[in-house]
C-alpha cells in the first residue's frame, strides 16, 4: 500500500483519532473508507450533471425525438 503525507484541520484530526468508535482498525482505514465514499459521491454527481444534460439536450431537440421515435416504430411492446 502506498503511503501519503498531508494535513488535516486540528478538528478533523480529533475526528480520525476516533476511528475505534466508528469502527476502524486505525486512522488509514478509516481516511480510506472516507476517500472512497468521496469518490464514490462525485461519481454519482457527474453522471447525475450528465443524464441532466442530455436530458435538456434531448428536450430541446425536434430532430433527435423524431429520430428516436422511428427507432422506435416497430418495436416490441
Amino acid at each position: 500500500m502506498l503511503q501519503a503525507k498531508f494535513s488535516v484541520e486540528e478538528t478533523q484530526a480529533r475526528f480520525l483519532s476516533d476511528y475505534k468508535v466508528y469502527g476502524f482498525k486505525d486512522k488509514s482505514a478509516m481516511l480510506r473508507k472516507a476517500i472512497d465514499r468521496l469518490k464514490t459521491e462525485l461519481e454519482i454527481e457527474s453522471l447525475r450533471q450528465s443524464a441532466e444534460l442530455y436530458a435538456e439536450t434531448y428536450s430541446q431537440d425536434d430532430d433527435l425525438k423524431e429520430l428516436t421515435g422511428a427507432a422506435l416504430d416497430g418495436w416490441p411492446e
